[in-house]
């Protein structure tokens, strides 16, 4: 098989009604642009419904798909690694197969990518899609990350990306084991170019649920900031001058009326109650932070592949 020109990688997770019609669109995508030599590589992330055996039916229709299938769930970001490290094209365009964005769009970044002599074409909305709180906790979360982080990642950047195979190469080099994806992406480098792109609204319902999405935010934050700790060491020194203030106020309202009977039970259980409060949360980031510094040094592989289907 001669050496692909461009790779489209895909994960499946519970993906097996979109298959069909995503193979079509990639292959129509590609027939447009007059590229004969691609590969799709699809990812099968220990999908519970039968996405891997609706892939292998597929690629007996159609030989440029490859099926890579993980020995178990690792995750849509450690998926999407195993797809681009198996990727062979000198091009790279990574994409969800659940349609919420039309494959066609491949087109417009290639045409992008090679007008702009540029490593990256990456897509991003302009308006985010879905219903209020979907919109409002999405523009939040790219918020509160560039707040944290010294990586300033665009604002609501979708999957889709279109990648040369160096930076692909230089991106799998960093040798992070919390992946978030988005971040390393930014932080590699390279000459980048967004693109406004509309998504559809996904048919079913989304796998990632708001607790995924707030583990996200606390994933993404403690792998590219130690802000979250320097704020808690500051916090920790202005809770100690506002109590040295206060003791001292104390002190000297006594000395100068030891008639006034100072605070007694209550405000006291309220600031045992704060400051209990503060050291669990203390604790509880050290062991955020703790935790990515253990899964770094265990060193154990990002993902485990249970067969290959060439």
């Amino acid at each position: 098989m001669p050496q692909p020109h461009i790779s489209i990688v895909t994960t499946l997770y519970r993906s097996e009604g979109f298959l069909d019609e995503f193979v079509k669109k990639c292959y129509a995508a590609l027939e447009s642009m007059g590229c004969t030599e691609f590969e799709i590589v699809m990812v099968n992330d220990g999908s519970p419904d039968n996405s891997l055996q609706k892939t292998l039916q597929l690629k007996q229709a159609y030989p440029q798909i490859k099926a890579i299938n993980l020995s178990r769930n690792f995750g849509h970001h450690y998926a999407l690694v195993a797809g681009m490290k198996y990727a062979k094209g000198d091009l790279i365009f990574i994409i969800d197969c659940d349609l919420e964005v039309d494959p066609a769009i491949l087109k417009t970044f290639y045409a992008e990518l090679k007008t702009n002599n540029c490593d990256v074409v990456y897509g991003y909305q302009e308006n985010r899609k879905g219903k209020f709180l979907e919109k409002k906790f999405g523009g939040l979360f790219w918020k509160m990350f560039n707040w944290l982080s010294d990586t300033q990642i665009p604002p609501n950047p979708a999957t889709e990306r279109l990648m040369t195979k160096k930076y692909v190469d230089a991106l799998l080099q960093l040798g992070d084991k919390n992946i978030f994806l988005a971040g390393m992406m930014y932080w590699s480098g390279f000459n980048q170019k967004g693109v406004a792109i509309t998504k559809n609204l996904r048919t079913g319902k989304s796998s990632y649920t708001l607790r995924k999405r707030v583990t996200l935010l606390i994933e993404a934050i403690s792998s590219f900031s130690a802000y979250p700790l320097k704020l808690l060491f500051k916090t920790g020194i202005l809770l100690t001058f506002l109590s040295f203030c206060y003791g001292f106020f104390l002190v000297i309202r006594k000395i100068l009326k030891p008639e006034i009977i100072l605070p007694g039970y209550t405000s006291l259980a309220i600031l045992i109650l704060f400051s209990t409060g503060l050291i669990m949360t203390s604790l509880g980031l050290f062991g955020i932070y703790l935790e990515k510094m253990y899964t770094q040094v265990k060193n154990r592989p990002l993902f485990i592949i249970k067969d290959i289907y060439e």
